[in-house]
């Protein structure tokens, strides 16, 4: 069950900080206060770190503000396999600034958690700092929800944002690949992105939009006028523009997978889910509706 997770992890990073509990390390750490100083060679990186990829214009400023004025926010690490050595569950752009302006020791704060809180921490760190673009966001809430059986309704409680941006940053990868490798270049913006979603060739639309410059609104509007255009009909491989609005409109309602099929002699709703959390909800949804 998850009713303990909003809970315990909502409070937000800073929370989790100041309640972490002194640990006994190597006795070349050196401890002041909950903050501690280790040299950045006993620090290695997270693989499962939800940000993949590091401005190196924003690094530079960072490391040169890091000369001026040293690492103003510890990092936040974990002990490995090796007791001098600490994976970094939240920082590793200090990490690496820091070892680019020259520094042998930097702050850390050491907590010891398995690898799933490890996860959560980073995603949730990045995410509240805006460190992460639309498509490293997107894996990192499927990668909780896949993992570690997050509903979309958790998701949103314990980022601080709504569910319906949840549900439409995880719609950004259902993209084509060359879609989602502009957004994760900052080609293309979420909200670019997201007009793309439901276009009849995304890829194409794209290419339009970066090449003219578009702003979200005009892509919106040429996205409109490419999928209204075949007029309102349904076509033998394809879903009408009324069909697919429908199913964008429930899928942003529950949070879930919706597909919606009809012809002359009827139809089909098909809502997906992946864990008996979601499924509680739809069934909680319908009886109350029954009700």
């Amino acid at each position: 069950m998850m009713t303990d997770k909003p809970s315990r992890l909502g409070r937000g990073l800073a929370a989790l900080i100041g309640d972490m509990a002194t640990l006994e390390t190597s006795g070349r750490v050196v401890e002041s206060g909950g903050v501690r100083r280790l040299p950045v060679e006993f620090i290695t990186a997270n693989r499962a770190n939800p940000r993949r990829s590091f401005d190196d214009e924003q690094l530079e400023e960072l490391t040169n503000s890091i000369r001026e004025k040293g690492v103003m926010q510890p990092l936040l690490v974990r002990p490995s396999n090796d007791p001098n050595i600490f994976e970094i569950i939240a920082g590793e752009r200090r990490w690496r600034a820091a070892q680019r302006a020259g520094l042998h020791e930097v702050p850390v704060i050491v907590r010891e958690v398995d690898d799933k809180e490890a996860l959560e921490l980073a995603i949730i760190e990045n995410v509240q700092r805006a460190d992460l673009n639309p498509l490293e966001e997107a894996l990192g809430y499927e990668q909780l929800i896949e993992q570690f059986e997050y509903t979309q309704q958790d998701l949103a409680q314990v980022i601080g944002k709504s569910r319906s941006h949840v549900a439409n940053t995880l719609r950004l990868l259902k993209l084509p690949e060359t879609v989602k490798g502009m957004v994760a270049g900052g080609e293309l913006t979420a909200g670019h992105a997201r007009t793309l979603i439901t276009a009849a060739d995304p890829a194409a639309l794209a290419e339009q939009i970066v090449s003219r410059g578009l702003s979200v609104r005009e892509a919106e509007a040429l996205s409109q006028k490419r999928d209204i255009a075949p007029k309102r009909r349904v076509e033998p491989e394809g879903k009408d523009a009324d069909t697919v609005a429908l199913e964008r409109q429930l899928s942003d309602a529950l949070g879930l997978s919706v597909s919606v099929s009809h012809s002359t002699n009827g139809g089909k709703l098909e809502i997906r889910y992946k864990t008996l959390e979601q499924l509680d909800g739809i069934c909680s949804r319908l009886t109350k509706v029954v009700n």
